[in-house]
């Protein structure tokens, strides 16, 4: 299946991306298109480009949303979607101490990556292991 995005991925597309992949399409392939075009590509399911069902609704990020569209009721998913939430949203409190570091971390990313196809992959590498760091401290739903 094609998913579409805008290019210049963060931390909320490259969280996307790496979930897509993980949980709901394994085989995904990804188109990158400008920032702000509005033709999309015909057959490809949009994420994070406001205005598309998959995107931030009710003050969450995108990739809050795709766990309530797909039904993914992992705790550590909920975690790392607080995280990825703080990071990319704005905030009234800060409650979760890595949010601020992922995002600085994706913004590195992207920077040393030759594109956005690089940069997901590399991504992806990150929130693996974030996964697996919280996973290992038996990450529980607050």
């Amino acid at each position: 299946m094609k998913w579409v995005t805008w290019q210049n991925i963060g931390v909320d597309r490259m969280a996307c991306g790496w979930l897509i992949r993980k949980k709901i399409d394994p085989k995904a392939e990804f188109l990158f298109i400008p920032a702000g075009q509005s033709d999309l590509p015909k057959g490809a399911t949009p994420f994070d480009i406001p205005g598309v069902k998959l995107s931030h609704h009710h003050g969450h990020c995108s990739f809050h949303t795709l766990l309530d569209e797909f039904q993914l009721d992992d705790p550590i998913l909920r975690r790392i979607a607080r995280i990825v939430d703080e990071a990319d949203t704005v905030q009234e409190a800060s409650l979760e101490p890595a949010a601020a570091g992922l995002d600085v971390l994706c913004r590195g990313i992207r920077r040393t990556s030759a594109d956005d196809h690089q940069a997901l992959e590399r991504g992806s590498m990150l929130y693996e292991a974030l996964y697996a760091e919280l996973a290992s401290e038996g990450a529980q739903e607050v």
